[in-house]
């Protein structure tokens, strides 16, 4: 979704603006890898899953890479977008989950926006972004991470959380993923899931990413906490916690030599970048 001149007031800089953390991190094309980090991390929640895998077509791979897409486009117009694009985006998504439903082993119907399996997604993402950009060198700071955190309970609002819910730190971050720990596991949907990931069918426009993306789910995966690789069943995968830090600076420190189209998890439009100058 882009702008147009004229549709919008210019100093509408919707959920966040330049000046923000959000802005900052979310720019940066290594939060790809925190992107494939999140969907790794909120599969363990296993109705969170079931309801992905029972609502959308995430086995086929080509319908799986068109939700991943529409994910990543998400994201761009939630972060970049104006305060009307938003809410729009908002309301469509939320008219969207109200009318989807799971069914879990014991034959129990529940809701897909049900705040406890928004709040564990939400965690999910947000985390991952947070931990990518400090592990890789994105030039943030401990209190800026804080405050990331603290800004993006704005986009909870987006999906219908109450933000006062919301973890606002790092430190809350942390406090809410012991809290969910025992009611996580790896279900059969999940470690299916995780195998399709490493041989996705890409469309012809993002060939060249075919030998992109399997190191990139590696890092995904490898940068996840201990515990989450264990309900895997691969606690290290031969890397240590270490070698990892350092792929991930690598990746950080190349990856603007690469297209960013091919790589930005949120790229501003040229009219909101026009804007923000």
């Amino acid at each position: 979704m882009t702008d147009r001149p004229g549709q919008a007031d210019p100093r509408d800089r919707g959920l966040f603006g330049p000046d923000s953390v959000t802005w900052r991190v979310l720019s940066e094309p290594v939060m790809w890898i925190a992107g494939l980090r999140a969907m790794y991390l909120q599969a363990l929640h296993p109705l969170v899953m079931l309801g992905t895998w029972q609502n959308t077509a995430f086995a086929k791979p080509d319908e799986a890479w068109g939700r991943f897409t529409r994910t990543v486009e998400f994201v761009r117009v939630r972060t970049y977008g104006t305060t009307a694009e938003v809410e729009r985006l908002g309301a469509r998504l939320r008219k969207v989950h109200a009318s989807l439903r799971g069914v879990d082993g014991d034959g129990h119907e529940f809701r897909l926006d049900e705040p406890e399996l928004l709040l564990w997604v939400h965690c999910g993402e947000i985390g991952s972004y947070a931990e990518i950009a400090r592990r890789s060198g994105v030039h943030v700071t401990a209190a800026e991470l804080d405050t990331f955190v603290d800004e993006q309970r704005r986009s909870a609002a987006v999906v219908g959380l109450d933000p006062a819910l919301v973890p606002a730190s790092m430190a809350e971050l942390d406090e809410y993923y012991a809290q969910m720990r025992p009611r996580l596991r790896a279900s059969t949907e999940a470690r299916h899931a995780l195998r399709l990931s490493f041989t996705p069918r890409l469309p012809p426009a993002l060939t060249p990413l075919r030998l992109i993306v399997p190191p990139l789910n590696v890092l995904g995966y490898a940068t996840m906490p201990r515990w989450a690789r264990r309900m895997y069943g691969t606690p290290a995968i031969g890397l240590t916690d270490a070698a990892v830090t350092l792929a991930l600076r690598a990746a950080f420190e190349s990856s603007t030599r690469l297209p960013p189209h091919l790589l930005q998890l949120a790229a501003p439009s040229p009219a909101r970048a026009g804007r923000a100058a």
